[in-house]
């Protein structure tokens, strides 16, 4: 579903080239939830953001479902992006001034669905948000904005779920509800690619990898 062939990225820093991605490859598999861990500036994020087609690599190339979505142009990719991949963040990027339910919806403007609403009213009661709908991000709990930020995640059923530290700013109730939810989507047949320094993701990840210095280390 997700594959990297010697995928390379680079940034121009004040003491020359830095390398994020040092010539990655992986593949991650529907039904995989696939961990990737290390410490701060080691590549995570930029992996993330490549994989979801926000960052075109230097070298080497990234399928998704067998697309390229870099041989796309902006908007192509855009909705390619919109209609293949979930994104879920450590700071939950909810909108402030909307609701849990308009939040959740915004996933439609890119992708119009006709059974949208209904989907949204489905993804409320499945993520115990019934008596938070109408709630702006400000009255929620840490849990309901992830809750929400899943829910918008998956509204348009995506293939895929590139998660960046989604319990960074949780407790451990709340980090086994996240990673709950996230195996059952795989369960149901998606794959998740989630990077993060949380040691808790690698007893419900399918398989673990560790990131150094912009490479993958079994």
């Amino acid at each position: 579903m997700l594959e990297f062939r010697n995928v390379s990225k680079y940034f121009e820093g004040p003491e020359g080239k830095l390398t994020a991605l040092n010539g990655v490859s992986l593949s991650v598999k529907p039904g995989e939830l696939l961990a990737v861990r290390g410490a701060s500036g080691c590549g995570k994020t930029t992996l993330l953001l490549t994989a979801g087609g926000l960052l075109r690599p230097d070298a080497g190339q990234v399928s998704l479902d067998g697309q390229d979505p870099y041989e796309s142009g902006p908007e192509q990719r855009s909705k390619l992006r919109a209609r293949m991949i979930g994104f879920v963040f450590q700071q939950f990027h909810l909108i402030p001034y909307l609701t849990v339910r308009q939040n959740i919806l915004v996933a439609s403007l890119a992708v119009p669905a006709k059974e949208a609403s209904e989907r949204a009213e489905e993804l409320i009661s499945h993520f115990g948000l019934d008596n938070r709908a109408d709630h702006v991000p400000a009255q929620l709990s840490t849990g309901e904005r992830q809750r929400t930020a899943l829910a918008r995640a998956i509204l348009n059923r995506p293939k895929v779920i590139l998660a960046d530290e989604p319990t960074g700013n949780l407790d451990e109730d709340n980090a086994q509800i996240v990673f709950g939810y996230l195996s059952q989507y795989v369960n149901d047949g998606g794959c998740v690619l989630l990077v993060t320094h949380d040691a808790r993701a690698a007893a419900h990840a399918t398989r673990t990898l560790q990131m150094s210095q912009g490479q993958l280390i079994e």
